[in-house]
């Protein structure tokens, strides 16, 4: 059991670690709540849908949380 405790311990801060720099790679949202209020041009629909490094760094960010989570609900059940 300490073994597989250890295992998970150490992906849980490879995790860790990866969420983090995925997330500071992402490009910043410059309209935050002035583009909310005022209507930004750039809604749901008319985004583009052609990927790119933000597309991918968002899909991304939600993988490498979704293991986070899924590590650390595992660890503390340990």
């Amino acid at each position: 059991m300490g073994a597989l405790k250890t295992v998970v311990m150490v992906l849980e801060v490879i995790a860790s670690l990866a969420l983090i720099l995925v997330v500071l790679f992402q490009s910043g949202k410059e309209s935050g709540l002035s583009g909310a209020i005022s209507g930004s041009a750039e809604t749901y629909l008319s985004k583009n849908k052609k990927g790119g490094l933000d597309q991918t760094l968002a899909t991304a960010t939600k993988w490498v949380a979704l293991a986070w989570v899924l590590l650390t609900l595992a660890l503390s059940l340990m």
